[in-house]
């Protein structure tokens, strides 16, 4: 099958679904663990739905630092099978799955009056400790570089905002991180499509068991039910909405979004110690659009899990106080163009959300019903598998061992290719056919905020499951993330939705 996603394709696997057909694995939950499960179950060869109350990496998934990191802080804790599987899914997704969305990004950490030569030390080792984890991992060298220390002269070339008063150099390191974590759940969806998932959006899960589970087509509000014969609730911050036994102590990561102009001449990202603490940073990510995204702050959030979770401005004004500690010129609040939040699904235990672990768990239902939680973007694949393997034991499914280690996603192209532009950074080895809409309407070609083009917006509602203009702006690009340049960009998104349609390939 092709890997398309569209509202026609969607209408006619929901009536399928609706009218009697039993798939293998039922997956509830699209952001990168689900999406990621759908992929591992389709590409052993079983028959999977996998639907989501809102959209493609609507919750958690969307709203992360954009980090694939190997794991280093994990290690500073003792957590040295964690800080490992991360390395190890880091190298897979550079190396393998997703080289056109995930990269090495260098970070510094700037020696400041403040970061004591002890310190500095300790953070140099944990560095090399860190390499070594790559180098376990097998992730080449030419993918990932060690670390170093560099001069003043060198951090003020990679990091003009920074300080000069006092600065005696920074620590330069490497980790990979991702072009857009959206896109890497889109390409997940996709490429389970491609391989015979019906991929639903809008499609709530109203209740479940481990034989499926009654759903209703938000978009018309018809309840059906969806058969299976194993289920995977993959519902992050929201699994205890569909199995109250689960407990879960959720964390808030609040970022927040500068434009371009803010830190003229950053192009590096930054690690800012925090204050008080031993081996917490913020930190400073340019991004491919310009904009740099700082954060992120880790709060527990007690009640009712939000749809959309909200950044206060407590964590606004701390973020921007460990921002100003490194800045020449610092940082208003006036500054600021834009935020957002992100809840972690933490598996409930004493102590502060900061220490507690980033393992997943796998929980079953006493009617058979698989529930993953915990875990963090990086490791996405692995509980997917894991996931996948316990519903296939448990429930007698006649499926092989996971291919996704080695599968690469939808538009992958080989590992170390330079983009040759900023849609090539974008969409890998599609960016042609984007490319081809411009040719085709020229109309298409006039960039909107962060550069984003209405071909790109055409491409999402043909090919990426984008149903409406917040698909559009907040998570197949995330101009949505300024409001003021969301708002400028709602014609093109409500243009592009009404755009001719491309004929239904099936």
């Amino acid at each position: 099958m092709n890997s398309s996603l569209n509202a026609a394709r969607r209408a006619r696997e929901l009536a399928e679904l609706a009218g009697g057909r039993t798939v293998d694995v039922l997956v509830v939950g699209l952001g990168a663990t689900g999406a990621g499960a759908a992929l591992d179950a389709a590409s052993r060869g079983l028959s999977v739905a996998a639907v989501d109350a809102f959209d493609l990496a609507f919750g958690t998934s969307r709203w992360s630092s954009k980090m694939i990191h190997g794991g280093l802080r994990y290690l500073a804790r003792g957590q040295l099978g964690v800080a490992r599987e991360s390395a190890v899914e880091r190298g897979v997704l550079l190396a393998r799955t997703a080289p056109h969305l995930v990269r090495a990004q260098p970070y510094l950490l700037p020696l400041t009056p403040e970061v004591s030569r002890r310190r500095a030390a300790a953070v140099m080792a944990g560095y090399r400790l860190g390499d070594g984890l790559r180098a376990a991992a097998r992730t080449p060298r030419r993918l990932l570089p060690g670390p170093s220390r560099i001069s003043a002269g060198r951090a003020r070339e990679l990091a003009a905002p920074l300080r000069a008063g006092g600065l005696r150099g920074a620590l330069l390191s490497w980790d990979g991180r991702l072009v857009d974590d959206a896109r890497l759940v889109v390409a997940l969806a996709r490429t389970a499509a491609a391989h015979g998932a019906a991929v639903l959006t809008r499609c709530r899960a109203l209740e479940l068991d481990g034989a499926g589970a009654r759903v209703r087509d938000e978009l018309t509000g018809e309840t059906a039910t969806i058969r299976a014969r194993a289920v995977i609730n993959a519902t992050g911050v929201w699994a205890a909405g569909l199995d109250p036994r689960i407990r879960l102590r959720p964390s808030r990561g609040t970022h927040l979004v500068l434009r371009p102009e803010t830190l003229p001449g950053l192009r590096a990202g930054l690690h800012v110690p925090i204050p008080g603490t031993g081996n917490r940073f913020a930190l400073v990510l340019p991004q491919a659009d310009g904009r740099i995204h700082v954060g992120l702050t880790d709060e527990p959030v007690e009640g009712p899990v939000p749809d959309v979770p909200e950044a206060p401005e407590e964590d606004v004004a701390f973020l921007l106080d460990v921002l100003n500690s490194v800045l020449g010129t610092p940082v208003r609040r006036e500054d600021v163009a834009g935020t957002f939040a992100g809840l972690r699904p933490l598996l409930a235990a004493g102590g502060h959300t900061a220490d507690l672990s980033r393992r997943h768990a796998l929980l079953t239902s006493a009617d058979g019903a698989v529930t993953v939680v915990g875990g963090k973007l990086t490791t996405y694949r692995r509980m997917a598998e894991d996931a996948v393997d316990l519903a296939v034991r448990s429930r007698g499914l006649d499926a092989g061992p996971s291919r996704t280690a080695r599968l690469p996603l939808v538009g992958a192209v080989p590992a170390g290719t330079r983009p040759a532009d900023r849609l090539a950074g974008r969409y890998g080895g599609e960016a042609g056919a984007v490319r081809a809409l411009m040719e085709r309407d020229p109309a298409l070609a006039e960039p909107l905020p962060t550069g984003v083009t209405g071909a790109e917006l055409v491409w999402a509602v043909r090919h990426e499951g984008a149903l409406d203009a917040a698909d559009l702006l907040d998570r197949r690009t995330r101009i949505g993330l300024v409001p003021q340049d969301r708002e400028a960009a709602l014609p093109a998104a409500r243009a592009a939705l009404a755009y001719p349609e491309e004929p239904d390939r099936g």
